[in-house]
């Protein structure tokens, strides 16, 4: 029989955008029991009528992933294919693990999680299905240390052959960002880049390891230049172009290596969607703008549901002031997720950015930026951000769009309570400085304001 192996997609969201700044989260393939994974039903020990219901099964799963159809009904078709295989062996670790990839194809992950556990009950030894038990887990829990343990155990249970286990641990290493090393490493950076060296020397063409190389280049880089430590979002590419970063560039030898790295992928792969992603993050480090708009744009046409693409688009064309293009880009985004706090508040951005006061719809368009913006505080409203946004609104449009001078004022206080509170929130957070001393001074403005105001109405009073 036929070893037949195929790069799987994850169903992990999460994890689409881990890999998504230099390359997609692909996970690992279904596996057939000529792979000889894990102790539990490997070639020798399974019947001719169980590979027979097994190739099946691999075929349909292969099929519908070429031809990109999964449905509910599908998942659950196929599983039960996979789940006939075992019926038929008694055990077939293979094949479960198959069956929890199919429920992950259409996000079943509690079924998909379901049959991982059985695999490993049965087969400690398999590797693959510790390695989605260590995605899980962390997504439940947001423990780093745990994650990495897992995928350390899998990796090690491999013999370090298993190459997305491997992309994966480097991605959680480099998450961490500790000082914890092992034999051959020093610290979780040096350990993360020696485990993508493994993944490479195995497969020097498997997407996910060149991004999380390029990753590692873009993170250092950063890191290198003083910024604070990346967040997991940042880890995974989700970390958009934020103003926040714009004030000190990163280290541009680090950046030109990360530069290469996605080159040289892209060579390997042109359509894969997710290295022209992690291209437009280092064109716009580097200061290359029109490059970065190339890129995102071109991950955003290989891949139409790629939302970081699109949030990315979006906010390099917000830099233009191209605030139309932004538009389309972050409607894009929003019908990818419909509750994403960022995609929100910047379609808020680019809705407000062309108002000028003088538009005879004023009022609709202030009333569609309020609404993105009470969009994005039904998602979290724990977030400082929309309060800043709510006074950008209130002082430069409301207050100045008001002829009378009572309302006026009113818009005014409105503005400067929405300033306080953002300040109040965000007191001792260093990422907020710069935005915290530009609310105070805005306060002071108002304050100032509301002065001159009051003390005209006092001169006409006299007169």
């Amino acid at each position: 029989m036929n070893m037949r192996r195929y790069a799987g997609a994850f169903a992990f969201t999460w994890l689409l955008a881990v890999q998504a700044a230099c390359g997609g989260a692909k996970g690992p393939g279904a596996k057939s029991p000529a792979d000889g994974e894990g102790g539990a039903g490997g070639a020798a020990d399974v019947s001719k009528a169980a590979l027979s219901k097994f190739d099946r099964a691999l075929d349909a799963f292969v099929e519908h992933d070429r031809a990109g159809d999964w449905s509910a009904a599908v998942c659950e078709s196929v599983a039960n294919l996979f789940d006939e295989a075992v019926a038929e062996n008694g055990t077939l670790s293979q094949a479960t693990f198959n069956a929890g990839l199919a429920y992950q194809r259409c996000n079943d992950d509690a079924k998909a999680r379901a049959k991982f556990e059985h695999v490993v009950k049965t087969d400690p030894k398999f590797h693959h299905a510790r390695a989605q038990l260590a995605l899980y887990d962390f997504r439940s829990s947001s423990n780093e240390d745990a994650a990495i343990a897992s995928l350390e155990q899998a990796v090690k249970d491999a013999q370090f052959q298993n190459v997305p286990a491997l992309v994966n641990l480097a991605m959680f290493q480099m998450q961490r960002d500790g000082s914890t090393g092992q034999a051959d490493c020093r610290d979780d950076m040096a350990c993360a880049k020696r485990n993508l060296q493994r993944a490479l020397a195995i497969d020097d063409a498997y997407m996910p390891a060149l991004n999380q190389l390029a990753l590692y280049y873009f993170q250092l880089a950063k890191k290198r230049a003083g910024a604070p430590k990346v967040s997991s979002g940042g880890v995974r590419g989700r970390q958009v172009i934020a103003q926040a970063a714009a004030g000190k560039r990163a280290d541009q030898q680090q950046l030109e290596l990360a530069a290469l790295v996605c080159s040289q992928a892209i060579r390997k792969n042109p359509n894969y969607a997710p290295i022209h992603n992690t291209a437009g993050l280092i064109h716009n480090e580097l200061g290359q703008l029109n490059s970065a708009v190339k890129s995102f744009s071109t991950a955003a046409a290989l891949d139409p549901k790629f939302f970081e693409a699109h949030m990315n688009l979006a906010a390099i064309n917000l830099g233009f002031r191209g605030f139309e293009q932004a538009q389309a880009a972050y409607t894009k985004a929003l019908a990818i997720r419909p509750n994403d706090y960022e995609a929100h508040l910047g379609m808020a951005l680019a809705l407000r950015g062309p108002i000028t006061g003088a538009e005879p719809d004023f009022d609709q368009r202030i009333a569609a930026v309020q609404a993105e913006l009470d969009a994005a505080k039904r998602v979290d409203s724990s977030r400082p951000d929309v309060l800043y946004n709510e006074g950008i609104l209130t002082h430069e449009l409301r207050a100045k769009g008001s002829l009378e001078k009572d309302k006026q004022k009113a818009f005014l206080k409105q503005a400067q309570q929405s300033f306080q509170q953002f300040v109040d929130r965000v007191s001792g957070r260093p990422e907020y400085e710069s935005a915290s001393k530009r609310a105070r001074d805005r306060i002071q403005d108002i304050d100032d304001t509301l002065k001159f105001l009051d003390s005209g109405v006092e001169a006409q009073g006299g007169s």
